[in-house]
């Protein structure tokens, strides 16, 4: 039995979105401000709060005129008026729906879910729905708060009390209203869902469909996760390095870890302590603790005797009173209930034989070792704690055990060093299935839901497991608020596809931050890879704060990312090369040559030109035609090199250059500083060509021989530790494509259209 779906509705930047979980682990990612947290939210809001911890911003901002409206027409209303049918709220009320996978076996975990009789197994479903207690109360109350603050604000009209100076009382609308009250009116309840209902989600837009409930749909009488599923979370807000109240006495696990000592005092306790149930194993210690006790109290009778002997003297107690006698009581756990319970031994040189090992206590210790420990003590803690895993237990069989654990982590990322970022997650799931129950039992199932802003967890996450978030702007496919999606990663290139194998192992070996990317760059090669950041910071200085992912993919592969690029939505540049060429091979670039470009990248996506791979039609390709407009956010285009006006120093003549690659390109764009270049390599070459050509052709292919076998990677280096190089201009075709990004990134900052989605000018 496993959770196969979610879908959340209503809460916050999630208007309506599906969520598919993994059998294991699932990584949510996405850029900032991408709806992960809300979703995280939004499970602990209906899995694990009390339904009083919602607020009235967890709902989506969208619906608030709506809910205004509502509040306006039940102060309309006349005191023989019906009173309003709480089914005219589901179009906004937040909700979670849960869709398990079962088999007709584990009938007795799904109680009142099953359908219908002539179920035999799949998919079962709930629905979590935040809802009025009671809509005649309600409605009763909010409409006597307004009738006061009507008359209040007519009474104030009347005397002129506060002059012209504008009071705002509340309730001002239902919204204001529910601002206070929403906790009091408010609860959550459980439905049925049908199976045969279950919609995937648009296409297009990737919204999810969630079913409409029956209007005579009644909510279940119990929570259908009880028996069920057992969720713990650890959420983003841990608190290392700060000490809790000195009040604070609370004997459970904390739901907020502050220190280690105190979860590992409360581990010990649940699962360790030889007090509780002892076996074997544990009379070694009872012993000792039993002997240190004895050896305590005579200790304490010695000491205390002179006191109470004058204590006697007073006169008490008497012949017939009672005795007094100290005497200690020792457990097992006293012995970790002080400040330096968890120390951390420090290796030393030179120390003196037999000196005690030198120790810190926990808070000396960096955040990140406190909470890689904090979250392993944690899960197994979780793991413990569902298996029921006690001292005082001799739980040997499954039986009452729900059959799916549901773990939430939050950010895991926060003060880890990137290896152990890797190393926990890695982990992680492994440390909540180790346990010999789960060996025998296998039908009990973990599975753990992950959010993170880190590349890192992600890269080692398989590509499966990943479900990216995408924030949209205001405006949107006609929603007048950001709002966010959801892709499932594993769909993206569909089964067995030799692209999706070779995308997954190209960003496990380089990048996984293009899931947090605001924009993407693929460039051709080394060299673009090695100067490119550096003409961004010279030339583009918002593109330079924005969060840019550059992949060095070469146009042979580049085109293999499309199908992944089309499902982040995520705006892309793709600078690449010419590469022209005839009968296959490659030649130095001409015009009314029958060249056809070598360039995969160029033949498959530039396939809405009638003969897309013709230099010549590449070489007159307007910059409109380079771009595709997939949406009114995202696009992808395509830079290339374009023909620079060069002067010949040998003819002095002013010629038109037709450059193949980035590096001929700089060249020619610089032509009069490295003509005066007398390195070696390239640098020579390009310097020589620069000097000897009195033609376009010649100058052609003289930098076209130099390229074939120079190293453009040392190229490269050695134009970024030129003194002259801030002076360097940037060949036209990247400055045109990175102006064309930068016009899109400040677009999209501002989180609205400016322009409504029909005045959008499409590419195709």
């Amino acid at each position: 039995m496993q959770i196969r779906h979610l879908e959340i509705a209503n809460f916050r930047k999630l208007l309506s979105v599906r969520v598919d979980l993994s059998s294991k682990t699932t990584l949510l990612v996405g850029a900032n401000n991408s709806g992960k947290s809300s979703a995280m939210l939004a499970l602990r809001r209906f899995l694990v709060s009390k339904a009083s911890a919602f607020r009235i911003l967890d709902l989506t901002l969208s619906h608030f005129p709506t809910i205004d409206e509502i509040g306006r027409d039940w102060e309309k209303a006349t005191a023989s008026s019906a009173l309003p049918n709480a089914g005219d709220w589901a179009k906004w009320l937040p909700m979670l729906d849960i869709w398990v996978s079962a088999q007709q076996g584990e009938l007795h975990y799904l109680r009142d879910l099953i359908p219908n009789f002539a179920w035999k197994g799949g998919l079962v479903g709930m629905r979590f729905r935040l809802e009025p207690k009671d809509i005649g109360t309600l409605y009763t109350d909010y409409r006597s708060e307004r009738a006061r603050v009507e008359s209040l604000e007519a009474e104030i009209a009347r005397t002129g009390e506060i002059g012209n100076k504008l009071l705002r009382l509340w309730p001002a609308n239902l919204t204001d209203y529910l601002n206070r009250r929403l906790a009091t009116f408010f609860t959550v309840r459980w439905y049925r869902l049908d199976p045969g209902l279950l919609t995937a989600p648009n296409q297009t837009t990737r919204m999810a469909a969630p079913q409409a409930l029956s209007p005579v749909a009644q909510p279940l009488e119990q929570n259908p996760l009880s028996g069920l599923i057992r969720v713990h979370e650890i959420n983003a807000q841990r608190g290392f390095g700060e000490a809790a109240p000195e009040d604070d006495h609370e004997e459970s696990m904390p739901r907020s870890s502050r220190k280690l000592s105190e979860q590992l005092r409360a581990y010990y306790r649940r699962h360790l302590d030889p007090g509780d149930s002892p076996d074997i194993s544990d009379l070694a210690a009872l012993r000792a603790i039993e002997a240190a006790q004895d050896a305590f109290d005579t200790r304490l009778t010695t000491s205390f005797e002179p006191a109470l002997q004058e204590v006697e003297g007073l006169g008490y107690p008497g012949s017939s009173d009672p005795k007094i006698k100290v005497a200690t009581r020792l457990a097992a756990t006293d012995g970790m209930n002080h400040e330096a319970a968890v120390l951390f031994e420090l290796d030393s040189v030179g120390g003196a034989p037999g000196a005690p090992p030198l120790r810190l206590p926990e808070t000396s210790n960096g955040l990140g070792y406190q909470n890689l420990i904090s979250m392993i003590f944690r899960l197994m803690s979780f793991r413990d704690e569902w298996l029921r895993k006690y001292k005082a237990s001799e739980q040997i069989t499954d039986a009452g055990i729900e059959p799916i654990h549901l773990v939430l982590i939050e950010e895991p990322e926060a003060h880890l060093h990137v290896q152990v970022q890797q190393v926990f997650v890695k982990h992680a799931y492994h440390v909540l299935r180790r346990d010999k129950l789960l060996e025998t039992y296998p039908n009990l199932s973990t599975q753990l839901i992950v959010s993170s802003h880190s590349s890192h967890v992600a890269h080692e996450v398989d590509y499966e497991c990943l479900r990216y978030f995408r924030r949209l702007p205001a405006g949107m496919s006609g929603i007048s608020i950001p709002v966010s999606t959801v892709a499932n990663l594993s769909l993206v290139f569909g089964e067995g596809s030799q692209t999706k194998e070779f995308v997954t192992r190209y960003l496990r070996a380089q990048h996984a931050d293009v899931f947090f990317a605001d924009a993407i760059i693929l460039v051709e090669g080394a060299a673009e890879r090695i100067v490119l950041p550096h003409f961004i910071r010279a030339h583009f200085k918002f593109l330079d704060q924005c969060y840019i992912t550059v992949l060095d993919i070469g146009g042979s592969h580049a085109h293999r990312l499309r199908p992944l690029i089309d499902a982040l939505g995520v705006v892309t540049l793709v600078i690449t090369d010419l590469d022209a060429g005839k009968n296959l091979s490659a030649v130095p670039v001409q015009r009314d040559a029958q060249q056809r470009s070598n360039n995969p990248t160029l033949r498959h996506w530039m396939k809405r030109l009638e003969k897309p791979a013709s230099v010549d039609n590449l070489l007159d390709l307007s910059d409109t035609a380079k771009a595709h407009q997939i949406d009114e956010l995202f696009a992808v285009r395509v830079a290339y090199q374009t023909p620079v006006d060069v002067m010949l120093p040998k003819t002095g003549q002013t010629i038109k250059a037709l450059p193949n690659t980035f590096e001929d390109s700089l060249v020619l764009t610089n032509a009069d500083h490295f003509a005066q270049k007398t390195g070696r390599g390239l640098l020579r070459k390009f310097s020589k060509a620069l000097n000897d050509s009195d033609s376009p052709a010649a100058l052609g292919k003289k930098l076209f021989d130099a390229l074939r076998d120079g190293d453009k990677a040392e190229f490269a280096l050695n134009v970024l530790g030129d003194p002259d190089f801030p002076s360097l201009q940037m060949p036209a075709y990247m400055s045109e494509g990175l102006a064309w990004l930068e016009g899109k990134l400040v677009k999209k900052q501002k989180e609205i259209l400016v322009v409504p989605p029909s005045a959008v000018e499409l590419s195709e």
